[in-house]
C-alpha cells in the first residue's frame, strides 16, 4: 500500500514526538486515528436500533446504563490498544499463537459470524436511512449503499490516513446531527441529568433493554480490531516510544469514546424528549422520519436520517477492516477484499428477499454480537495481565479486578438478553 506524501510527513512528526523533539500538542495530533476508527462501532445502526426504543419507551431511566457501558468500553479498548502497542501483535494473532487450536477455531468461527451479523446490520441501517430519506424502495437503498461502500473501499486503498479522514468526517456528521436534534427537541434537562447516576432496574423488561444497550455498545470486532491498528505505522517499530504511545493512545480513547458516549446519550435523550410523552410506541428506528416530522419538523427528521446514513457508511468500512483482521489473525488466511465486502451485502439482500423486517433484523444482530463478546473480553484480560507478553506494562491487580468485574457484569447482562430472546422469563429482577 502506497503512502501519500501527507501520510509520510505525519509519520516523520510521530517519530520526532516519540524521540522528544516535538512539543506535546502538535506532536499528539498525528497519532489520532485508531480510536476514532473503533469509536464508529459505538455509533453504528445497532446503537440507533437500541437507543431509539430505549428513550421512547423508558424516558431517561436508562441513561445510567449508557454511561456505564461507555466506561467499560473505554477500559477494554485501552487494554486492546495497549496489547497491540507493547506486543506488536493483534489480539487474534496472539490467540492463534498461544491458545489450543480447537479454541482458536471456535473463536474464529464465532468472530466471523458476529462480523457478518454486524456487516448486515450496518448495511441495512444505512439502506433504511437512504430509502426513507430519498423515498426509495428499500432494495434500491441497498443498491445505493453497495455503491457507496465500494467507493469507500477505493478510498481505503490510498492508505490509512484517507480512510481515517473519511470516517472522522462521518463521525462529525453524526455528532453534529444529534447536537442539532437536542436544540429542537423538548428536553427536560433537570429530569435527564440525574438519571445518568441513578441505578434503577425496575423490571425484567428494563433489564432486557439495558442488556441490549450494552450489547449494542461494546462490540467484539472493535476489541479485536484496535490491537492491530498500529501495525504497519512508523511508530510501531520504535520500542523506545512505548510510554508516550500508551499515553497518547489513552488520551485518544478517552476523547473518541467520550464523543461516542455523548452521541449515544443524545440518542436516548432526544427520543425520550420527542416520543415518550404519550407516544412511546412510535419510537422505532424504521419510523424515525415519520415520527420525528410531526413533533420536531421535517428538518429534524432529515437530520436523523442523515446521521443514520453516515453511521451505516462509516461502520460498514470499519466492520470490513475488522473482518479482515479476524481471518488473518486467527487462521493466517486472507479473503479478497471485494468478496469480504460482498458477503454481508448478499446476506442483506437474502434477508429482505425472504420478507424479514429490516429493523428487526438489525436488532436481532445484537443477540449474535452478545454471543461473541465474552471471548475477546476474557482474552484481553488474560494477555494484558501476563508479564511474558506485557513486561512492565502488564495490568496491575486493581485493573485486573475492575476488568474482571466489568466482564462478569457484561456477561450477566448479555445472558439475560439471550434468555429473553428465546422466550425464557427471568424472575427476581
Amino acid at each position: 500500500m502506497n503512502d501519500s506524501w501527507g501520510q509520510v510527513v505525519m509519520d516523520v512528526v510521530m517519530d520526532a514526538t516519540l524521540k522528544g523533539r516535538q512539543n506535546r500538542l502538535s506532536g499528539f495530533l498525528p497519532f489520532l486515528g485508531p480510536a476514532v476508527i473503533v469509536s464508529v462501532a459505538y455509533m453504528d445502526p445497532g446503537n440507533f436500533a437500541a437507543n431509539t426504543p430505549a428513550g421512547g419507551r423508558h424516558d431517561y431511566s436508562l441513561l445510567w446504563i449508557v454511561l456505564l457501558a461507555n466506561a467499560v468500553a473505554m477500559l477494554f479498548q485501552s487494554l486492546s490498544a495497549r496489547l497491540g502497542i507493547v506486543t506488536g501483535h493483534n489480539l487474534a494473532e496472539l490467540c492463534r499463537g498461544h491458545f489450543p487450536k480447537p479454541l482458536v477455531y471456535l473463536m474464529w468461527v464465532i468472530s466471523e459470524i458476529s462480523a457478518m451479523a454486524t456487516g448486515v446490520a450496518q448495511f441495512l441501517g444505512g439502506a433504511i436511512g437512504l430509502s426513507v430519506l430519498f423515498h426509495l424502495p428499500l432494495l434500491v437503498g441497498m443498491i445505493v449503499m453497495a455503491i457507496v461502500a465500494y467507493l469507500i473501499r477505493i478510498i481505503a486503498e490510498g492508505g490509512y490516513r484517507p480512510l481515517e479522514v473519511v470516517i472522522g468526517t462521518l463521525v462529525g456528521i453524526i455528532g453534529l446531527s444529534y447536537l442539532a436534534e437536542l436544540f429542537v427537541a423538548s428536553i427536560a434537562w433537570a429530569g435527564a441529568v440525574p438519571h445518568l447516576f441513578r441505578f434503577e432496574p425496575s423490571d425484567a423488561q428494563t433489564v432486557t433493554f439495558a442488556a441490549g444497550l450494552i450489547g449494542a455498545t461494546i462490540m467484539p470486532h472493535a476489541l479485536l480490531l484496535h490491537s492491530g491498528l498500529g501495525q504497519g505505522r512508523s511508530w510501531a517499530k520504535l520500542e523506545s516510544g512505548h510510554e508516550k504511545l500508551l499515553e497518547y493512545a489513552n488520551y485518544e480513547i478517552v476523547a473518541a469514546l467520550t464523543v461516542a458516549g455523548l452521541i449515544n446519550m443524545a440518542m436516548v435523550i432526544m427520543t425520550a424528549g420527542a416520543f415518550h410523552e404519550g407516544h412511546p410506541v412510535l419510537a422505532k428506528i424504521e419510523g424515525g422520519y415519520d415520527t420525528l416530522a410531526p413533533f420536531l419538523g421535517i428538518a429534524a427528521a432529515g437530520i436523523f436520517l442523515w446521521s443514520l446514513v453516515a453511521s451505516g457508511i462509516s461502520s460498514s468500512a470499519v466492520g470490513e477492516k475488522a473482518a479482515q483482521a479476524i481471518m488473518r489473525g486467527f487462521v493466517g488466511m486472507q479473503m479478497p477484499i471485494w468478496l469480504r465486502r460482498t458477503i454481508p451485502m448478499i446476506l442483506s439482500f437474502i434477508v429482505i428477499a425472504l420478507g424479514a423486517n429490516a429493523a428487526q433484523t438489525l436488532v436481532m444482530s445484537l443477540v449474535v454480537l452478545s454471543l461473541a463478546l465474552p471471548f475477546p473480553m476474557i482474552a484481553l484480560i488474560w494477555f494484558t495481565s501476563r508479564t511474558e507478553f506485557m513486561g512492565r506494562y502488564r495490568n496491575r491487580t486493581l485493573i485486573i479486578g475492575v476488568a474482571s468485574l466489568c466482564a462478569g457484569g457484561v456477561l450477566l447482562m448479555n445472558a439475560i438478553l439471550l434468555l429473553q430472546a428465546v422466550g425464557v422469563s427471568v424472575h427476581g429482577l
